[in-house]
Order: structure tokens, then sequence, then C-alpha cells
């Protein structure tokens, strides 16, 4: 009989369902039933094992209970300064009303939030305040996968706000006219840049 390890098995059920947001009651039943029949074994603690898959960046943690498998971020390196520390978390949280900067999600309404870098540090993003924003744990993720229309005219409208305040006056014409598009275009119209003058 073929050995097999519970984190592999559970990976290939993601594997084969890439892009989906998979309850973990549906893997943990599948993997109940699948465990035995191929090793004679009984399964323990598959939550553990899929919370594992996460923790090494093999699946994505979109909520408690709520995973995806993206083979597009499998194995991504980042490289960081350190990342945002506690303190400056808590500041870019108050900042941000304790609410997702593109969607207003809260966790009172179920989502996780995350302090996001405006711009990325694998672009060179610094984990200063004035980088940070609140995003769900969806939003972050798309931003990071999906590169979705919405998700990105809100990074436009933060990355005006940092140019602003650091006065670079070629990256605000830029963002100006990038802003300007989504108008012409009537995309996500519902998020208002004019407000920032």
């Amino acid at each position: 009989m073929a050995r097999y390890s519970q984190q592999a098995m559970i990976l290939e059920y993601f594997q084969q369902r890439p892009y989906r947001d998979i309850p973990t009651n549906e893997v943990v039943d599948w993997i109940v039933e699948e465990w035995p029949r191929r090793t004679g074994q009984v399964i323990r603690d598959p939550d553990r094992q899929i919370r594992s898959l996460a923790q090494k960046g093999e699946l994505i943690k979109i909520r408690n209970g709520l995973y995806r498998f993206n083979p597009e971020q499998v194995g991504e390196k980042i490289l960081t300064d350190g990342g945002f520390t506690q303190a400056q978390k808590k500041i870019i949280l108050e900042a941000g009303g304790y609410k997702c900067a593109i969607c207003g999600a809260t966790e009172a309404s179920g989502a996780e939030l995350h302090v996001d870098h405006i711009k990325p540090q694998v672009k060179g993003g610094r984990s200063e305040i004035s980088n940070g924003q609140v995003l769900c744990s969806e939003h972050n993720m798309k931003k990071g996968a999906y590169k979705q229309t919405e998700t990105g005219k809100q990074f436009f409208i933060n990355l005006l706000k940092l140019a602003r305040a650091n006065g670079d006056e070629t990256l605000i014409a830029f963002l100006v006219d990038v802003l300007e598009l989504y108008d012409y275009h009537g995309v996500n119209s519902h998020i208002d840049w004019d407000a920032l003058g």
C-alpha cells in the first residue's frame, strides 16, 4: 500500500479545486473518508493539518474555517524589512477606522482585517505608517492575486494620498491620469477619489 502524508492528501484536495474558497469541514469530511480507504488508518486532527498548510504558505487563509489554493502564490518568497510592528498596526487600524479600505467590512461583520502595504514590500514598499492601509482578508488576497479593478482603484487612491504627502508631483500627475481613466470608462464609480482634492 502506498505511503501518504495527511498534509499531502489535504493539499491534493485543494489543488484539484484551485481558486475556490473551501470550508474546512468540506475537506475534513473528505479526508476522514479517504484517508482510511487509502491507508487503512484513522486520521487525527485534520483541522490542524489545514492550518499548518496555511502557515507554510501552501494555502491562503480567507478567514477562520475558509481556505483557498492559488497555484500562482505557492512558494512566493517575499523580501521584507520585518513588517509592521504591533504599535504601527494599531495606529494604521485606528486611522482606517478598523474597516477594509475597499469594501468597508469590519471584524464585527465577520471580516478578518489585515494591515497591508500600499506599495508592496516586493516592490520596495517600506513598513511605515504612511504606507499602510486596512484590508479585509478577501481584498488583501485579491490585491496580491487578481489585481481586480476595484482593488486597483483603491490602491491608486491610497498611493495618491502617499504621493501628495511626499510632494511627488510626477507620481501625483500619473495617478490622477489613471484615476480619471476609471471615471472616463465608468469603472468602479462607487469609489470616489475626487474628494481628495
